[in-house]
C-alpha cells in the first residue's frame, strides 16, 4: 500500500538527481515502510524555476477558471478519502476514524478557497478632487516556499497550498519527512483537477538545507511556516533578509479554565478526549488545566477514569482510540515530564508507563498528573504528547496571570455558564483562538493561528488569503 514516494517538480513525479533516498518508518511498528526522494541542489533550482514559470501562468488564469481546478481538488481528496487515509494512519499511526476526519477537513480547506478565490475585494477611496481617482487592489504575492509539521500531514500542507491556489500564487511544499504520502497525495489530486505545471511543487529529503535554499532564493516572495518555535524563529531570521512576507504557526501549549459554575463531570467528559487526540500531538491540544478548588476531585477522578478507558492500539486496528506517538524522541520527552512532575510533588492519576503487551512502537498510557506545581516541566514547555497536567485555582486574576504566564499564545478554553465570566476570560486571555464551553477549533472558514511566540498571520477564514496577496493603492489623475 506504501510506495517510494518521489519529489513533483513541473508537473512530474521524479526521483533525486542523484538518486539519494531516506527510510519512512511506521511509529507503530518501527519498521521501515517506504522512502523519500532526497532533493539535491539541482532538484531544488529546478523547483524554484518551475514555480516561477507556473506562477507567471496561474496569475493570469481567468478567476472562476482558477476556483473550478480548486473545487476539483477539493472532489477528488473525496473520492479518495478511504485510501489517504489509511496511508495517513499507517505513516503517523493515528486512529483511521481521526486519519478518515483530518482527510475531509484537508477536502474542506480546498473547497473554501475554491470561494474564495472568486471574493478578493478591492477597495475604492473616495478623492479629495473631482479630477482624481484612488483604488486598492490584491495582487497575489508570487512563488510561496511552504513547510508543515508530521503531526497533520494533510491538512495542514492543504491549508497552505489552497490559500496559495486561491490567491493565484504558485508553491513549492516541504512536507515534514515522516509523514510525506498523505501530502503526496494531495499534490496528485492538484494535479489531477488540471492544475498547470508548476504551479504545485513537492521536494523532500533535508528539511534545514531545503528551507535555506528556498528562502534564500530571490524567486521566493512568501513562506509559510508550521512547526515548533525554535524552527520558526531560524526561518523568520532567514526570511527577513529578503524581506520576505511570512506567515507561520508554532507551538502552543493550551491553558484551560474551569469555573466552578460549570459541571466539573462535564466538562472533563468534553476536554479528556480533546486532549489525548492525535495522541496528544495537536498544536492547540489542551495542556494546562487550571480547575477550580471546588471543582477539582470530580474534574480529575472523570478524567482519570476516560483516559484509563482509551483503547490503545495501531492505527489500523479495530476500535483503537489512541495510536502510538510519532517518534521516540517524543516518548522520551513524555517520561521525562511525567517523572519530573512527580518528583515534583504532583500526584500520578492514570497511565505514565507503556502499556501492556506493546513491545514495539512509541506506545505510552494516557498519563494524568494532579496537583501540578507551576513550575513542573510539563507546565512549562509544550507537552506534545498524551499528558495531562491538572492543577487548582481560586482566583479568577490570578488564574488568568498563570495562564498568560508563558510565551504562547496560540489556543485555550473556557469553562464556565456565567456569561460576565465566560466574556472577560476569553477577552483577557492573551490567545490567538479561544473556545468556550467547545474544544473543537479548527475549521476552514475560522481564522487559524497564534499571537507572542505561537507565530503571526493566520490560516483558514476570510482573512487566510490575504498572507498571500499584497495590496497594491492606485491613485490617478483624469486627462483633461
Amino acid at each position: 500500500m506504501y510506495k517510494n514516494l518521489e519529489l513533483f517538480i513541473n508537473g512530474d513525479w521524479c526521483n533525486a538527481s542523484d538518486g539519494a533516498t531516506k527510510p519512512v518508518t511506521c511509529p507503530a511498528s518501527e519498521e521501515v515502510i517506504g522512502s523519500i526522494a532526497v532533493a539535491a541542489d539541482d532538484d531544488i533550482n529546478r523547483a524554484l524555476s518551475a514555480a516561477k514559470d507556473g506562477f507567471e501562468v496561474w496569475r493570469k488564469t481567468g478567476t472562476w477558471d482558477r476556483a473550478a481546478k480548486i473545487r476539483k481538488v477539493a472532489d477528488l481528496v473525496r473520492q479518495r478519502q478511504g485510501e489517504i487515509a489509511r496511508l495517513m494512519s499507517l505513516e503517523t499511526g493515528k486512529p483511521l476514524a481521526e486519519s478518515m476526519g483530518e482527510t475531509g477537513a484537508a477536502a474542506d480547506q480546498f473547497e473554501w478557497y475554491s470561494e474564495e478565490t472568486k471574493r478578493i475585494y478591492g477597495q475604492i477611496i473616495e478623492a479629495r478632487t473631482s479630477d482624481s481617482r484612488m483604488a486598492v487592489i490584491y495582487q497575489p504575492v508570487g512563488v510561496v516556499a511552504a513547510f508543515s509539521a508530521w503531526n497533520f500531514p494533510a491538512l495542514l500542507p492543504a491549508r497552505k497550498i489552497a490559500a496559495a491556489l486561491g490567491a493565484g500564487c504558485s508553491i513549492i511544499i516541504k512536507p515534514a519527512g515522516e509523514t510525506p504520502a498523505s501530502c503526496a497525495a494531495l499534490i496528485q489530486a492538484c494535479h489531477d483537477a488540471g492544475i498547470p505545471p508548476g504551479v504545485v511543487n513537492m521536494l523532500t529529503g533535508n528539511s534545514g538545507h531545503i528551507a535555506e535554499r528556498l528562502i534564500r532564493s530571490p524567486i521566493v516572495r512568501k513562506v509559510s511556516v508550521t512547526g515548533s518555535v525554535p524552527v520558526g524563529k531560524q526561518i523568520l531570521s532567514l526570511a527577513a533578509q529578503g524581506v520576505k512576507k511570512v506567515s507561520m504557526e508554532l507551538g502552543g501549549h493550551g491553558p484551560v479554565i474551569v469555573f466552578d459554575d460549570f459541571d466539573a463531570e462535564k466538562a472533563a467528559e468534553i476536554c479528556a478526549p480533546t486532549k489525548f487526540r492525535n495522541c496528544g500531538q495537536v498544536c492547540i491540544s489542551p495542556t494546562r488545566f487550571y480547575v477550580h478548588e471546588n471543582s477539582y476531585e470530580r474534574f480529575a477522578s472523570r478524567f482519570a477514569e476516560i483516559a484509563s478507558s482509551l483503547k490503545i492500539g495501531r492505527g489500523l486496528d479495530e476500535g483503537v482510540q489512541i495510536g502510538p506517538m510519532a517518534n521516540k524522541r517524543g516518548l522520551e520527552t513524555i517520561q521525562r515530564m511525567t517523572q519530573d512532575a512527580v518528583d515534583r510533588g504532583a500526584e500520578l492519576l492514570a497511565g505514565g508507563k507503556p502499556p501492556a503487551g506493546f513491545n514495539k512502537g512509541y506506545f505510552i498510557e494516557p498519563t494524568v498528573l494532579g496537583r501540578v506545581p507551576d513550575d513542573a516541566l510539563v507546565m512549562t514547555e509544550e507537552p506534545f504528547g498524551p499528558i495531562a497536567p491538572i492543577t487548582t485555582f481560586t482566583e479568577y486574576d490570578d488564574v488568568i496571570a498563570r495562564a498568560n504566564s508563558l510565551p504562547f499564545g496560540l489556543a485555550g478554553y473556557v469553562f464556565s455558564n456565567n456569561l460576565t465570566t465566560a466574556t472577560c476570560a476569553y477577552e483577557d486571555l492573551e490567545l490567538g483562538m479561544v473556545g468556550v464551553n467547545e474544544m473543537l477549533l479548527a475549521t476552514a472558514e475560522a481564522p487559524f493561528g497564534g499571537v507572542k511566540e505561537s507565530g503571526m498571520g493566520r490560516e483558514g477564514g476570510s482573512v487566510g488569503i490575504h498572507d498571500y496577496l499584497d495590496p497594491k493603492y492606485v491613485k490617478m489623475k483624469l486627462a483633461g
